[in-house]
């Protein structure tokens, strides 16, 4: 009787460490091609961590699973998928925090419509900006990409 019930409680534990394992290899190897590929065998040992890891540093596909939201990765909520926001911003921060300044004008309007902000709401949004310039141009020497996290999230 003591061996069956130590058999099934030891089985119990292996099941269970399967998943828990399973879990940590995912934490330790991050997302990627060999995360996905390698899923289902995460045994959690070394091995299996190795292979999961080193996939996904050959194929160097982790940054494109993060940006992409795929390959089981989450995509940030500060990524812009509009390039040509970033590409905007860039060449025209200075208008940018003259116009947030002022909360209206020409490269702000642009900037929202580029964020797809809808019409009704940008002079919400514009004066909410205005009011939140000291936090969106903090040292006057922001990336155009740090600012425009700021006023993702002050507009949000």
């Amino acid at each position: 009787m003591k061996k069956v019930l130590a058999v099934l409680v030891a089985t119990a534990m292996v099941l269970t460490a399967g998943n828990v394992l399973a879990q940590q290899a995912r934490g330790n190897t991050g997302c990627g091609l060999g995360t996905m590929l390698f899923q289902d065998n995460a045994d959690g040992s070394v091995v299996s961590q190795t292979f999961q890891a080193t996939t996904n540093g050959i194929f160097g596909n982790q940054t494109f699973g993060i940006t992409s939201g795929t390959l089981g990765c989450e995509q940030p909520d500060s990524v812009f998928q509009n390039d040509k926001l970033l590409a905007f911003t860039v060449d025209n921060m200075d208008s940018l925090a003259r116009d947030i300044a002022n909360g209206q004008g020409e490269t702000l309007r642009t900037v929202a419509e580029l964020m797809e902000i809808p019409t009704a709401e940008q002079t919400a949004v514009f004066t909410n900006l205005q009011s939140n310039f000291d936090k969106i141009f903090v040292t006057g020497e922001e990336s155009a990409s740090v600012v425009l996290v700021r006023i993702a999230k002050i507009a949000g």
